[in-house]
């Protein structure tokens, strides 16, 4: 019967984990790295997963990126957002009315306002 090899996390030495625990200012870096260390003590996964504050799915994720990324896998993406409403021509448009300002005469206010 063929040897398992080891997740590259099993290779990270859990002092490591830790130092770079100490050195993160991201606090949910420093969860899920606190997660990982917990597993390479010898804590199951759920377990680790519930000190962490996370479901054991979600451990599972994390780890799974931090194997393929390592530590930049841990940090949170952003999204592009939703699609803009006006193109860039209409945004064009937009900007001069805001910039111009209203006209007291066809408009009947003296000043634009966010409400």
């Amino acid at each position: 019967m063929a040897r398992r090899s080891r997740s590259p996390i099993w290779n990270t030495q859990r002092r490591n984990l830790r130092r770079l625990m100490s050195r993160q200012k991201d606090g949910t870096v420093v969860r899920r790295l606190l997660a990982l260390a917990l597993i390479l003590e010898g804590k199951s996964r759920t377990e680790a997963a519930l000190q962490s504050g996370m479901e054991r799915q979600t451990l599972r994720d994390w780890v799974h990126r931090y194997n393929a990324e390592g530590l930049a896998g841990l940090f949170s993406r952003v999204g592009p957002g939703p699609a803009r409403l006006l193109n860039e021509t209409q945004m064009a448009q937009f900007r001069e009315l805001v910039i111009d300002g209203p006209d007291p005469e066809t408009d009947k206010v003296i000043r634009w306002r966010c409400i």
